[in-house]
């Protein structure tokens, strides 16, 4: 039989635009972060000489692209909030929160202590010349924090996925 062409209509309105701003902002920004953890296993066991590069990348992604998904996430937030008179509802509220807890997390612990894992990791390599590398107790100890801090903020970002989809 004959089927009729299915037509995709465009967003029909500025609300749908920005929700879908708002849900690509989430996948731009927080997306790597749950490669994280391959890439440093990875890394780790293939050329530890890479871990530098690899806290390097960490927190670049995490000051450009972490940071600036947040933004986004906020501003596409406040205006889904306020179109859709959301204030007062449990979602909005706990996105908010995690908004500020991931911001503040992100700029206090994430990014200087991969800083400091990256310049940790120089020493460490650099000590060993071009011998066995060791990596130190402060770099592991480095590294247990950042995925401590990573995991947790995963599961903030995945707790509030699921807020924002079963909310009434």
């Amino acid at each position: 039989g004959y089927c009729a062409p299915v037509l995709l209509s465009p967003a029909t309105s500025l609300y749908d635009v920005i929700l879908a701003v708002h849900v690509m902002a989430v996948v731009i920004a927080f997306g790597v972060t749950f490669a994280y953890p391959i890439i440093f296993a990875v890394g780790a066991r293939r050329d530890p000489r890479s871990l530098p590069v690899l806290h390097r990348i960490e927190y670049t992604i995490e000051r450009v692209l972490i940071n600036g998904g947040l933004v986004l996430v906020l501003g596409a937030g406040i205006f889904l909030a306020s179109d859709g008179h959301h204030w007062s509802k449990f979602f909005v509220q706990w996105g908010l929160g995690a908004v500020i807890v991931i911001g503040a997390l992100v700029g206090a612990v994430m990014i200087p202590t991969a800083k400091r894992a990256e310049a940790v990791a120089e020493r460490d390599i650099a000590t060993a010349g071009d011998g066995a590398i060791e990596m130190s107790e402060e770099y592991s100890a480095l590294v247990r924090r950042l995925s401590s801090v990573g995991s947790l903020l995963s599961l903030l970002v995945l707790i509030t996925i699921l807020f924002m989809a079963i909310q009434p």
